[in-house]
């Protein structure tokens, strides 16, 4: 039971995590890159243009995160620990191995 409850909890914060730096890399590139033109061509405009730029990229990479999220089916999540008809794979294994036995007299 603790180990389940660890996973959710890790899994919760990874994707918390990712939440951020989905948002946070394109602000942050799109405002470096604003700097470095803005020093190039002598102006001051398109430090603060970037940022909206790479701000609503982060807000339009969140919201896909979030969305592809939401739409996935809990059963879908979980497949990594289960086997096609719901069984959990070392049953599955088991099985497809004594058939193969049984298939195989020697």
């Amino acid at each position: 039971m603790a180990l389940k409850y660890n996973k959710t909890v890790y899994q919760a914060l990874m994707m918390i995590t990712q939440f951020g730096v989905n948002m946070l890399v394109p602000i942050f590139l799109c405002s470096f890159v604003g700097m470095y033109l803005d020093r190039w061509l002598n102006t001051s405009v398109w430090m603060v243009a970037l940022f909206f730029v790479g701000a609503l990229a982060g807000f339009t990479n969140v919201f896909r995160f979030a969305r592809r999220i939401y739409q996935t089916p809990a059963k879908t999540r979980r497949r990594s620990t289960q086997g096609v008809h719901g069984e959990k794979k070392d049953e599955k294994d088991k099985t497809d191995h004594e058939e193969k036995d049984r298939s195989n007299p020697i």
